[in-house]
């Protein structure tokens, strides 16, 4: 799977998890240049709190496109630390 946004890969992996239609990506598997930290948080009841992510591709701004959890609860171990994206990232086989 690809994450692409701005004509860009900034994800690829063939271990992603699908998890309410979101492909959560490998922290590993992010192209670290594309990313920068965010100071948003948000909660979610069943999964834990998320962090964000800001992607700058080519000197385009997708303010907190990207998101992760770097604790979670009990239900959703499988996803600590992977990375999902919204805001206009297109997955792709």
């Amino acid at each position: 799977m690809k994450a692409i946004w701005n004509n860009k890969v900034i994800a690829e992996s063939n271990d992603t998890i699908v998890i309410e239609r979101n492909h959560y990506f490998p922290h590993e598997s992010i192209n670290k240049e594309f990313f920068k930290a965010s100071e948003l948080h948000s909660v979610c009841p069943w999964k834990g709190t998320a962090s964000y992510y800001t992607i700058e591709v080519d000197g385009k701004e997708n303010k907190d496109a990207a998101w992760f959890y770097p604790e979670v609860s009990e239900l959703a171990k499988g996803i600590k630390n992977y990375v999902a994206f919204w805001r206009g990232v297109t997955i792709e086989d």
